[in-house]
């Protein structure tokens, strides 16, 4: 088969995901919520399907490889940790970040060193101790992502340095003296404490969640592969910005919309994210005040506050929903998509 950016025997759209682990239990979590479910037939299986788009063929696969993929133009999409894509993109010019923040697989990948090194609290100090190391026993540091630790060491000049590979628990290395010091994934950093390590100032060198990046020539040459970014994308985001909010529904008695209206503008909670939607209830009595029903936006942070002020103004019945999709207007990612992949 040729590669899927040249003349290819299929039109097929492919996304590739992580195969395993618990980045691949939230992918699938994700793309579930945005109504966008895969089926898998077999969980032995590489490949699977999303109902809602027929045309896309899903193949699960190892992050780095997934990354490495996309580069090439093998598959068009992928969803990975930033981590990955940093230590394996190659030619940054060919792998184009969509969503850069998925909000799940938290981490930074960290220089890490033993707590007994009581005089090593940055970079700063690491580098010293580099450069007064004997020149027949240079540090060894250990690590996954050998590409990007060799980067950030050589640029502060923590050098010479004898970098070595590992494929297993790194942590272990320090306390087997295999290796001086580590530079690893860390999420809560309780790992680090039980194997009497620590991190040091500075030292943080890629901040990382999951992201969904694609290919750049397919985008620039293969207009159903842009149709189904946007979709993704605005799907991704409307999902994700729904997630902090909630949707109020309360009963609120006036005179007339423009009273109840002028109620809630005086509450800082009530306005929504472009103003509340009001509503009349049933047709009200003569000379009486009727019920308006009310829907509103508010922030998770904020939900207490505005049930708070909406019973202050009178309301009752008050209903809290989960909101599914917020979409905007057009996403600010998909503006920065489109100016991308005109950069020459």
């Amino acid at each position: 088969m040729f590669n899927r950016i040249g003349k290819t025997m299929t039109e097929k759209i492919r996304l590739a995901l992580p195969s395993k682990g618990r980045l691949q239990q939230d992918t699938l979590e994700l793309l579930s919520a945005c109504d966008m479910k895969v089926s898998q037939q077999n969980s032995r299986q590489y490949i699977a399907q999303i109902k809602a788009m027929p045309q896309t063929e899903i193949w699960f696969q190892r992050p780095a490889d997934i990354v490495r993929q996309v580069r090439n133009g093998d598959v068009d999409f992928g969803i990975a940790g930033y981590d990955s894509v940093v230590e394996y993109r190659g030619d940054a010019r060919q792998l184009v970040i969509i969503h850069d923040a998925l909000d799940y697989g938290h981490c930074t990948l960290d220089v890490v060193v033993p707590e007994q090194w009581a005089h090593i609290h940055s970079v700063a100090d690491l580098a010293r101790l580099a450069q007064s190391a004997p020149p027949d026993r240079p540090l060894r540091v250990v690590s996954k992502f050998e590409r990007t630790a060799t980067r950030f060491l050589n640029a502060r000049g923590v050098a010479p340095c004898r970098h070595l590979h590992a494929d297993g628990a790194l942590e272990a290395a320090p306390n087997m003296q295999t290796a001086d010091f580590i530079i690893d994934l860390v999420q809560t950093g309780l790992t680090l404490q039980e194997n009497r390590l620590k991190r040091i100032e500075n030292g943080t060198i890629v901040a990382s969640q999951a992201c969904f990046f694609g290919n750049r020539t397919a985008l620039q040459t293969r207009p159903a592969t842009l149709v189904a970014a946007r979709l993704m994308l605005e799907r991704f985001e409307a999902h994700l910005r729904a997630k902090q909010h909630y949707n109020l529904i309360a009963n609120v008695r006036g005179p007339s919309a423009a009273a109840v209206a002028q109620k809630l503008h005086h509450q800082t909670e009530l306005g929504g994210l472009q103003g509340p939607t009001i509503s009349p209830v049933y047709p009200k009595t003569p000379g009486q005040n009727g019920w308006y029903a009310i829907s509103i936006i508010v922030h998770k942070s904020r939900l207490q506050r505005a049930i708070q002020q909406l019973r202050g103004v009178g309301g009752s019945g008050v209903v809290v929903l989960p909101a599914i999709f917020i979409f905007e207007e057009e996403p600010e990612r998909w503006r920065q998509l489109q100016q991308k992949l005109t950069e020459v």
